[in-house]
This record gives C-alpha cells, structure tokens and sequence, in this order.
C-alpha cells in the first residue's frame, strides 16, 4: 500500500492559529495537571485501573492486562454488569430523581426519564426478554428510530447478559436480515416507524421483508412510535408482540447478571473491504471503563452539565457517548429522533436554547451542512449555555472548525476534535479541553494512557510528517475480535507490521509539536457524512442489477459529506442507458444497504481502466472523479479509456 497523498495537508500542518483553554474553564477541569501524560504512559495499566475503580464491581480484578499479541484480556476476574453501571449506582443519592434521557421526537414530542424512571423501565423490559426466552450469551437484535426504548433495550440486554447488536434504522431489509443472521440473533425489537424529515420511516414493513429469511428469530418486539396511521403494521401472531403490551404484564424487579469483564457486550457491525460487513465485538469491563473515563476527562463533564451526542445509537457514537459513557457518569442525556433541519434549520439550535445545552458534540458533516444553509439560523437562538463543543466521524477541515467555534461556540467554547473508531470503542487522540492549546483541523494528542504513532508503509515510525496512524500498546475498550471470524480479525488489524502493532486504516500526519492531523481512509472503506461505507458492498450491490455487468466505486470530496461515492457502471450488453436506469440503480443501491450507500454519481462507460491482468485502476476514477490530472496510465491495457470516461464524467456534472 503506497503512502497517502494529501499535499493539501501541507497547509493543514502550517495552520499558526492556536485557541488556548478558556481561564474559567481550565481552572475547574476535570485534569488539569498536564503531567498525567507522562505518569499514564510510565504505568499505563495503572492509569487505567485508577478509571476502573471508580465503576462498581462484584469483585475485583486479580490482573489489569493479560496481553498475547494480538489478543488482550482487561481486568481479569473481575465481574460486574453495565446496567448496573449505568442505572442503578445512581439510584442511593441525589441522582436518583436527576432527568437521564431528555428527549424530543420529530414532531415535537417529548419524554423525560430520571434515573429512576429508566431503572424501572429497563428493569421491566430485562423482565420481558427473559420472558422470552432470552439467556445470557444470546443475541438480540435492534433496529429502531433513536427513541428511548433503543437505549432501554441496550441496557436491558447487558443488565441480563444477553449481547445486543443494533441495526441503524436507516439500513435496508436486506442490511438487517445479513446482520441478524451473522449474530444468530433470537429476537428482534423494532418500531412501527419513525419519524424523518416529517414522514415516517416504515421500519416494522421493513423488517418483515428482513425476517422472511432470518430462521434463528423467535420473537418480535414492537415499539409503537408513529401509531401505523402512514405505515400499516402487520403483525405475525405467536411471533410479533407489541412492546407497550409486554411492559404492562412483566415485573419491574430483574436481578442483574453477574458478568466477567471479558464477557461480550454486544456486537456492532461495520462496512469492510471484502464487502461483507464485519461484526465488531466489545466486552464489558475495559470497553465500560475506556467510554466511562474519556467521558469525563474529555468533555470535562460535570453534574449539572445538559449534554447532547447528537449521532443516532446505531453507530458507535451512540453506543459509547449517547447510552455507556455518559449514563455511567450519571449524566443528563439529550437525545432527538428527527433531522437538524425539519420544520426549519434551526431545530439544533432551538433545542440547545429550550433544553439548555452545555455540552455539544456533533459531526463535520452537520457542522459543514450547517455553514452551508447560513449564520442567519443559529443567530436566531441564545446559545450562552454552551460550554464545550466536540467534533467526531471525520477529519474537520480549519474552515469549520473556525465556523463551529465563532457562530455555535461564541468564540468562548473549547472544540475538542476527536479520533477513533468502531473498533476503538472508544475516544483515542483528542484535546483535554482544561489542557490542550488546539489547531484547527488538529485532534492534537493521543489521549492519556495511548500509545500512537505515525508510520510508513514498511512501519518505520515518522516523528514529524506523514504516512499510516499505528496504535501500538492494547487499551481498554479495544475490540476482542470479529464475530464468528477470528482469522479475519488477525489479517485485517493485526499483520500490516508486527501482531502487537494495530494498524488504523487511516492516513495521518504529525507536526512539529506532536499534534495529529488524521487524513482519512487508505483502504477501500470510505467515510460518507461520517458513516463508513465499504465500496466493495457497493459495488456487490450494483452487480446484483440484473442490467449491470460491472461496477467500480471511487469517493470523490464533497462539500458537506467530507467523501461522495462516484461510481463507474459497465451495462450489459443491449441494455440501453438513460436517467432513469441512473435513478434505478441508486435506488437499488438504497434496498440493498440503505440510503447512506446511495451513490451521488452514476457514469455508464462501455470499459473500466484495467491493467493487463485484469485490475481495475480504481486510483485513475478517483482521479477523473475529483478532477486531478491523471496519474501514470502506462500499465493499462487500454489507455484510451481514460480519456473517454473523463468527458463522460464532465459531461454528468455540466
């Protein structure tokens, strides 16, 4: 793999501009002794142990680390449940009548749960899989709009020690029966719908087309949400249930399990190169100590702080900093079901002045879309009760980051910019906003107790410039494998260089100071308004046309989404090309995977650039799809076919 060309970096890493931590804030921050990077990467399993202490446990660990390239186990011995951690240590106090989830649907609606009300829920609903059938160690499925009882049935799960894998609603049928079948999942909770940019979303229709071939589910579980009145509901007797019906007969008392800390917490699957999405595994005591730590370390949270994640629970983001890390703390969580501009372009706005909105952590993609549609909309609002804002999915080029901090933050707020992955689990290089003098564009330092560095291809370490991001010591929340496929979790993150040294997938480069510049992908896995998307998946999908012969797909840049999928189709032979076969086949692209795979550019070439032997040059269409000069075409056997599909992609943008 050659090393990542972006000379555009080159000004990144130039970027003079420095925003030092506001005196208030840095004189009551969570850390404030810039020596804790020194003292966490001397001992760093101490350091993380201090974390872990601060969580209720069974019983205690006999060992922090047992590390068997590439293999690690966290805590070991120890035992406790993430409900527990999240719900019920926060009952014996003041908290115990604190709002947890303050939430607002689409339409205007809204909930209000303490952590006493969420106790008795998810309680109840812990009763209700249990009733079920449901075991510790079985798998239960998710795809549901982001409403309360998404979280409730999370935290349900780990509260009986059943493995939960969510499902974003926004995947297709067929998304969801690959992910169900995958996992073996037993049951199913889902929704009659939901709502989106002011119509319902039919999720319960979709997932019976998902179910027509899922032979492991038993039971569905539905969410009443949009009533059925735009989506008919059908439900299949003996093996649909409504969800409202179940809470009313099952108890609210359910003992929670006693879990090991290397017991699996769920699964969440994530696009990969070969096009079948990779099921992602996370275990309970590190993934719950790493989410609870940088929680409060990084968005320097603090009792009385209103905090709003606005990502949906179907990604990562959801799962460590909407639901695991801040209910841990004992935080006050936002969550809204609906689009950032549905009935206008100022609802986040609206609802970060009604709901007071201290902290607020967002991705580039909205904070570009947000630019775009003018300063006039947040101007409307008083946003004084922000403190903190967080950038997270995707690099955030200087423009919006100065954007973010002027019109959102007021020129008062720190921007902590955040690195990590699904497979992280949890926040990797950020700023500690009590400590950190930040760059535009920069996520600046690893976080205490990380090891991270940059490398070239052979894995020579690069102190100042660019190449590939290494993490290279194991840390808590790391991932403990692919589900069902442990030869792939070896080939895939672990053999770029040596078995102790896991290789990102991402490009990155460092300055003079130390600070981090991330570039993106290097592989085939391209980040879409901050959701990954392999383009292996996308080209399957395309394939699977009855009219398409081949396919290749390429990310282009995009103002909003940071990457655009460009993809290059060869029709079979007879088939005549037009608009509306472009329209069919992006909304085939859309039942296959779902609306985030939908290409933006869809270019008929009668051949694609190959080599001799048959490779398709995918670097040449990212070439013609961004509007660079060519590189070397020397090795094609067609040369001319460049040419040929640079004028037919001037002529789809004109």
């Amino acid at each position: 793999m050659p090393e990542p060309k972006h000379p555009e970096i080159d000004d990144l890493l130039r970027e003079n501009r420095s925003f030092p931590p506001p005196a208030g804030l840095a004189a009551s921050a969570n850390v404030r002794d810039p020596g804790v990077y020194e003292k966490a990467a001397s001992d760093p399993e101490t350091f993380w142990a201090g974390f872990a202490r601060e969580l209720d446990w069974y019983t205690p660990w006999t060992r922090v680390l047992d590390w068997q390239p590439p293999h690690a186990r966290w805590f070991l011995g120890g035992t406790l449940n993430a409900c527990v951690n999240c719900v019920d240590r926060h009952l014996d106090g003041p908290r115990r009548d604190k709002p947890a989830i303050v939430w607002e649907g689409e339409p205007g609606d809204s909930r209000t749960l303490t952590y006493a009300d969420l106790h008795r829920e998810v309680s109840t609903f812990a009763s209700v899989l249990k009733g079920l059938g449901v075991r510790r160690g079985d798998r239960v499925a998710l795809y549901m709009p982001l409403v309360p009882e998404l979280a409730i049935a999370m935290l349900a799960c780990a509260r009986i020690g059943a493995v939960h894998s969510v499902v974003f609603g926004g995947f297709s049928a067929e998304s969801l029966r690959g992910r169900i079948n995958d996992a073996q999942a037993t049951v199913l909770v889902t929704a009659d719908g939901g709502w989106r940019r002011g119509s319902v979303v039919p999720l319960k229709q979709m997932a019976d087309e998902a179910l027509g071939g899922t032979p492991s589910i038993r039971h569905v579980v539905v969410v009443r949400r949009t009533g059925g009145s735009e989506a008919p509901v059908r439900m299949s007797r003996g093996r649909d249930h409504w969800y409202h019906e179940l809470m009313q007969e099952a108890s609210a008392e359910c003992e929670p399990e006693r879990m090991d800390a290397e017991d699996m917490l769920y699964v969440l699957y994530t696009s990969g190169t070969t096009g079948k999405p990779k099921g992602i595994v996370h275990t309970t005591g590190g993934y719950l100590t790493q989410v609870y730590a940088t929680t409060k370390w990084v968005f320097d949270l603090k009792d009385d702080d209103v905090y709003w994640c606005t990502a949906d629970i179907g990604w990562v983001t959801g799962h460590s900093y909407v639901v695991y890390g801040p209910l841990a703390n004992g935080a006050t969580v936002v969550m809204y079901e609906g689009a950032p501009d549905w009935p206008g372009r100022d609802r986040f706005w609206d609802i970060v002045e009604r709901l007071k909105v201290t902290i607020f952590y967002t991705a580039p993609t909205a904070i570009r879309a947000f630019m775009r549609w003018g300063d006039q909309w947040p101007g409307k609002h008083n946003l004084g009760s922000l403190r903190l804002l967080g950038s997270v999915g995707e690099p955030i080029n200087p423009e919006a980051w100065i954007w973010y901090h002027r019109h959102i933050g007021g020129d008062r707020c720190p921007i902590v910019d955040t690195w990590w992955q699904t497979e992280t689990g949890a926040i990797m290089i950020t700023p500690l906003p009590g400590l950190t003098h930040t760059k535009p564009g920069s996520a600046t330092r690893a976080f205490p107790g990380i090891s991270a560095e940059i490398r070239t291809s052979e894995g020579a370490p690069v102190e100042v410039g660019g190449g590939l991001l290494a993490l290279t010591r194991p840390w808590p929340s790391m991932l403990r494998g692919i589900y069902g496929d442990p030869e792939r979790y070896v080939s895939q993150y672990w053999s770029r260089w040596t078995n102790d040294v896991y290789f990102t997938g991402d490009g990155a480069k460092r300055d003079g100071s130390g600070f981090f510049w991330l570039l993106g992908r290097v592989d085939d896995v391209l980040n879409v308004a901050g959701h990954r998307i392999g383009t292996m998946e996308v080209e399957s999908a395309l394939v699977d046309h009855p009219q398409v012969a081949e396919a290749a797909v390429v990310g282009r840049a995009h103002e909003i989404k940071g990457q655009a999928l460009a993809a290059f189709v060869t029709v079979k032979e007879g088939t005549p090309t037009s608009d509306a076969l472009v329209a069919e086949l992006k909304a085939h692209v859309a039942k296959k995977i779902g609306v985030v795979a939908r290409p933006d550019d869809i270019i008929f070439a009668a051949d694609l650039p190959k080599t001799r032997s048959g490779k398709i040059m995918r670097r040449l269409l990212r070439d013609i799809a961004e509007g660079k000069t060519v590189g070397d075409t020397t090795t094609l056997a067609d040369p001319a076919v460049v040419a040929k599909l640079k004028d037919q992609y001037r002529s789809v943008e004109e």
